[in-house]
């Protein structure tokens, strides 16, 4: 988490659009003051109603507790605020090739390469999945004071994470999509090489997340953190690997990344998270394929939800890109 000098306003600032982890910790003259009040003057570029949804999503937490928006701060509070940086409401369109798997009136499904961000921000301009759905569907991901108000990406993947992800072509479409997330119930599935052997074919990590308080680039398990769990179960072992179907019951940022590196079985090519196990592999053959992999081994395979406009049951599968089946056909030949 970043601590904040409460004598200066911030800018909500993050690494890639990924969520950001601000804390305050309340002064004397800031005492009897309203939360939403104190926040909105505490955030450049945040509107008191934006904030106050977050406050609503319980992505504000007072002394460890969620709290309501006309709380009254009391002097040595520590506030806690989980938050995404707002969004250009305009993105430059950009002819980029997009794996289009479904496509209607309201909704499209596309299955992203690794390497691509998802939104503009952090240095990132163009060339990311927003330029690309504005010039294919004539969509941009517009936002009012109304958080429901919005077209385009629903949810996110990391840069490096392949796979598929959901776009809204309408206001509608966007809102109830974000209530299906929301309320958890879109289905996610993941699949993931790890180093190590798991002992066990199936398992849950229910751990909490929040930045890490030393290194903004990374999330930690913390007792204070978001409730984050996952789901795994194998699918294949290998000599000195894994590969796990995942499932996430929440979507807390590096969730699946976190979590398993702290079972000791971080994902394959992973450079913030595996603590340099990539380079300790014996064989040179694969130690070579994973550094040339430019990429770790996480790919969203699976997703489903219902329909935005006709409710029926959606469910979509996409396999892993040729680069990571390539990677397990070295692995299945004994190295």
């Amino acid at each position: 988490n970043l601590n904040v000098n409460l004598n200066v306003n911030l800018k909500a600032n993050t690494i890639e659009n990924e969520i950001g982890n601000l804390t305050f910790q309340v002064s004397e003259a800031d005492s009897n003051v309203r939360l939403d009040s104190f926040l909105a003057q505490k955030i450049e570029d945040w509107s008191r109603s934006r904030l106050q949804k977050l406050i609503d999503d319980r992505d504000v937490l007072v002394n460890g507790k969620a709290s309501k928006s006309s709380y009254r701060l009391c002097e040595r509070d520590e506030i806690e605020i989980e938050l995404v940086a707002p969004q250009s409401p305009r993105f430059e369109p950009e002819d980029i090739s997009l794996d289009i798997i479904f496509e209607d009136d309201d909704i499209a499904v596309i299955n992203k390469p690794a390497g691509m961000v998802v939104h503009p921000g952090a240095g990132v301009s163009g060339g990311t999945l927003a330029n690309a759905i504005a010039f294919h569907f004539q969509i941009e991901n517009q936002q009012s004071e109304s958080e429901n108000n919005r077209t385009g990406i629903v949810h996110r993947l990391d840069k490096d994470t392949s796979g598929l992800i959901v776009i809204a072509k309408n206001e509608t479409a966007h809102g109830n999509l974000n209530e299906q997330f929301r309320n958890r119930e879109v289905f996610k599935s993941y699949l993931a090489l790890v180093h190590g052997v798991t002992k066990e074919e199936r398992g849950t990590i229910d751990q909490p997340l929040a930045r890490d308080r030393t290194n903004r680039l990374r999330m930690a398990i913390t007792k204070t953190g978001r409730n984050a769990v996952t789901l795994w179960r194998l699918k294949e072992r290998f000599v000195r690997f894994t590969l796990l179907e995942m499932q996430i019951k929440t979507g807390r940022t590096h969730q699946i990344r976190v979590h398993l590196a702290s079972i000791k079985h971080p994902v394959v090519g992973d450079e913030i998270y595996n603590g340099g196990r990539d380079k300790t592999v014996m064989d040179v053959k694969v130690r070579s394929a994973i550094s040339k992999l430019n990429r770790f081994f996480l790919h969203a395979e699976k997703i489903g939800f219902k329909h935005p406009r006709t409710g029926e049951y959606l469910k979509f599968h996409v396999p892993l890109p040729p680069e990571l089946e390539s990677f397990l056909a070295l692995l299945r030949t004994g190295s």
